[in-house]
């Protein structure tokens, strides 16, 4: 059996609407908590992400998903000896649940993926023995360009992961991972060597010509919202049917 999409019942003026809202938090909000956000940078639900400390660089036409049971937080959370800083490139994708906690230094190549509840961090918040240090051992950690980060996978200090490698689900990285590989597994170790003879098609590729884009998105809501009413959008809330 193949799943299909619900049907969205709001009229196209009130999705516009929504989708304006959206970006005027994004700016209201969450621009001035960043020291650098790129153009056409897109927040779906953007008060459920929460940005804590600096600098925080995030690149032109990345999109970051949140949700109200998965928030996406963004940390630096340094002492004056590690300093701290997150550089998150152009066109990268951040799912519901993702974390990045940086001490010292994460830096995010463009393209990159995180699936949901991904975590990132540069430090082990503690010391072994010191409970009291507020961050612990601290190295950088750098992933490269095109990179795909699976669900609920740990990037942990001191890690560099190659570009276009993949981190399957639930991987727990504890050593550096080569470009063009699939890692997997707790700790990570690769599993798989990607195909060389293969042409990747990257996120930076889809964002080329990002006005084209934004008009093609848009004819597609025009398109599955033709016909819809505020009386039919209203009686999906209040007496939904099956399907809706």
């Amino acid at each position: 059996m193949i799943g299909t999409l619900r049907k969205d019942h709001r009229p196209y003026i009130l999705k516009r609407f929504y989708v304006n809202y959206q970006k005027w938090y994004t700016n209201h909000f969450l621009r001035p908590q960043f020291d650098y956000l790129g153009r056409g940078v897109t927040f779906m639900k953007p008060w459920h992400v929460e940005i804590f400390g600096g600098p925080i660089c995030l690149g032109d036409y990345a999109n970051v998903i949140a949700t109200p049971d998965k928030k996406v937080r963004i940390t630096v959370w340094s002492t004056l000896e590690t300093g701290g800083s997150i550089t998150i490139g152009k066109y990268c994708l951040i799912c519901p649940g993702v974390r990045i906690l940086a001490a010292t230094a994460i830096t995010i190549g463009d393209g990159v993926m995180f699936a949901q509840s991904a975590q990132i961090t540069d430090s082990d918040w503690h010391g072994v023995y010191n409970r009291c240090n507020t961050v612990g051992q601290t190295a950088p950690v750098k992933i490269g360009d095109n990179a795909w980060i699976g669900d609920s996978a740990i990037i942990c200090k001191g890690v560099t992961i190659g570009e276009n490698s993949i981190i399957g689900a639930g991987s727990v990285v504890v050593k550096d991972v080569p470009a063009n590989v699939i890692a997997a597994g707790n700790p990570a170790v690769v599993v798989r060597v990607l195909d060389s003879n293969q042409v990747y098609k990257t996120r930076a590729e889809w964002f080329a010509h990002p006005r084209e884009l934004a008009a093609e998105f848009e004819q597609i809501d025009r398109q599955a919202m033709e016909g819809n009413t505020w009386m039919g959008w209203f009686r999906s809330i209040v007496l939904p049917r099956k399907g809706d």
